[in-house]
């Protein structure tokens, strides 16, 4: 294979350092050339990677062109306009919000990511809290069932019980027909015993102590006098054919009130 060798000096690199154009004359790649750059020790550099890593930060290779040996307008004024996008980018405060895993630096044929470290013994992985699958009450919400009175098939207005005296309303504007229907409530919508605000700081500030899963009363309490009592007034309205006989309250799932109509 018949070649032409031409060096030359080059401008755009430091003083001493040459530029060889190999052009082939004959064969399959006749007219194609190869360049070569020789440093002035005489290194030989085949690609510009080499001669990058080989100068290092001393000299800007960003605008040089490898094959000419000049120094690009147009990959100068590229580079300015990227530099430019990147500060504009910075000064917005743009975030790279990709998950992608970068892919390793070394010299690889392939392309392979990082490793992604998960686990380690000095961390613990924070659980997130379970969220509450009841929905929050709203303070005295009981409120909204003042006035609200239970009618027959005539739409006439029942008579509303009275209530023993252990139980006493406690709460801003807190009246007995209020007090009912809060407790009517509560045996309709939770199966938890019903023992009144047990809390003595509610009576103070309601508002702060409030426990909202209880009527508003004051703890109670049911003895097995009460018990009985309840047992002999259900048996004895049973013998007499009465169907009138309301109970309420639960207390530990035992029915404590009961009131003849």
């Amino acid at each position: 294979m018949i070649m032409e060798r031409k060096k030359t000096d080059c401008p755009a690199l430091p003083p001493g350092w040459k530029k060889e154009e190999v052009i082939r004359k004959s064969g399959l790649s006749a007219g194609k050339s190869d360049v070569y750059y020789y440093s002035p020790t005489g290194k030989k550099f085949r690609s510009k990677p080499q001669l990058s890593r080989y100068l290092g930060n001393s000299v800007d290779l960003g605008c040089f062109d490898f094959r000419t040996g000049k120094i690009m307008p147009s990959k100068m004024q590229k580079n300015k306009q990227r530099l430019r996008s990147d500060n504009l980018s910075l000064s917005k405060g743009k975030l790279d919000l990709s998950t992608a895993l970068p892919i390793r630096q070394t010299a690889s044929i392939f392309k392979q990511p990082v490793t992604k470290v998960v686990n380690h013994p000095n961390n613990k992985v924070k659980t997130d809290l379970q969220r509450a699958t009841e929905q929050p009450r709203q303070l005295f919400w009981e409120k909204r069932l003042k006035g609200l009175r239970s009618s027959d098939v005539s739409e006439e207005a029942l008579r509303t019980m009275d209530l023993p005296r252990g139980l006493q309303s406690i709460g801003p504007d807190s009246t007995d027909e209020t007090l009912l229907s809060a407790i009517a409530s509560a045996l309709h919508m939770s199966s938890a015993p019903i023992t009144g605000q047990t809390s003595s700081a509610v009576e103070k500030n309601p508002s702060i102590w409030l426990n909202t899963s209880q009527p508003l009363c004051k703890a109670f309490t049911v003895t097995d006098d009460d018990i009985r009592f309840v047992s002999a007034l259900e048996s004895r309205s049973a013998r007499r054919g009465h169907p009138d006989v309301m109970s309420s309250v639960c207390v530990s799932g035992t029915r404590s009130i009961t009131h003849y109509q």
